[in-house]
């Protein structure tokens, strides 16, 4: 049996979890509110963190503080940084970057990069990898370009893409940056709700039905390991 951590962004990612047949209970954690339920055997503890870095990184703590987590698992909606991506494609994380994040002016890294990691960019863990391409052997690798904003404007796009990422979202640096820091293993599953030519609107109009599948494959994920 594992402790397991879920962090998800936003309510209508969360109702794929929630309308889920397992049996959950509401913790209350103070300023979060937490779910917890039981998937084969596994004792899971999910939470809602809000948009942005900030709270992500606040809230991926608090699951491994409070409950111990062995593991933390994300599941979500992104928007697509490369043009031949589509709604409903699936990918696993295997490294993100905190585009807002620069401390290369006076520091001897590049832009993005942390001090205490090798490059730019903060990887998500193998193993966790290995067994999810094990269950899914056509998922698609994303790199991911992390920050404080909603990315719409096609110029935002093709920056983030011209360092070698094709998706994009606003947590996924902080959760994997505190997994890191933790020695907490962490894996991410994505899913494209808004297309390289999409909007706010692509978003709304995606962002359950493109939950509902990243869920879909998290909870197979946790039924294969224990």
């Amino acid at each position: 049996m594992k402790k397991i951590g879920i962090v998800i962004a936003i309510e209508r990612e969360l109702e794929a979890f929630l309308k889920s047949n397992y049996e959950i209970e509401e913790l209350s954690d103070g300023a979060f509110t937490c779910f917890k339920t039981i998937i084969n055997e596994n004792e899971i503890y999910a939470i809602k963190s809000g948009w942005g870095l900030i709270d992500a990184a606040m809230t991926t703590q608090h699951l491994i503080s409070k409950y111990n987590v062995e593991i933390i698992l994300n599941f979500g909606v992104t928007g697509a940084l490369d043009p031949s991506l589509k709604v409903s494609d699936l990918f696993y994380v295997s490294k993100c970057i905190n585009y807002d994040f620069d401390t290369s002016s006076i520091d001897d890294v590049v832009k993005h990069q942390y001090g205490d990691l090798k490059d730019m960019y903060i990887y998500l863990d193998e193993e966790l990898i290995e067994i999810l391409k094990e269950l899914y052997p056509d998922i698609k690798e994303a790199i991911d370009a992390s920050g404080d904003m909603f990315v719409e404007e096609k110029a935002d796009k093709e920056a983030r893409f011209a360092l070698g990422c094709n998706i994009c979202d606003m947590e996924i640096a902080a959760i994997a940056r505190v997994s890191f820091l933790n020695n907490v293993k962490c894996l991410s599953i994505k899913c494209i709700s808004d297309e390289y030519d999409g909007d706010g609107s692509d978003f709304e109009k995606n962002v359950r039905t493109s939950a509902d599948k990243a869920f879909k494959l998290i909870d197979k994920f946790i039924n294969k390991i224990n």
